[in-house]
């Protein structure tokens, strides 16, 4: 599923207009990115928590050359299922 079907998802479960799911979406996912910026994690009952983690600087090579490259240490964002959304998909 990508945005557009989402989008379209919450339109017909919620009755509401294209434009109006599009605000409820934006505006949940906007929600969650800021709760990360500020807290570290966004945990959603049932659904699973995002939490911002750190991945260390390291060397890797290059494929085409073989030559090593220092990647530097960087933030990424990671997701933890809750064990409800595992059950279910078992």
């Amino acid at each position: 599923m990508n945005k557009g079907e989402l989008i379209r998802t919450v339109q017909a479960d919620l009755k509401v207009s294209r434009a109006e799911a599009t605000r409820t979406v934006e505006s949940v996912v906007n929600a969650i990115r800021e709760g990360i910026k500020r807290d570290a994690n966004v945990t959603i009952s049932g659904f699973g928590t995002f939490s911002r983690r750190v991945r260390s600087a390291r060397t890797v090579r290059n494929p085409g050359t073989g030559q090593p490259i220092q990647v530097k240490e960087s933030l990424t964002v990671g997701f933890r299922p809750s064990q409800l959304l595992k059950d279910e998909l078992s």
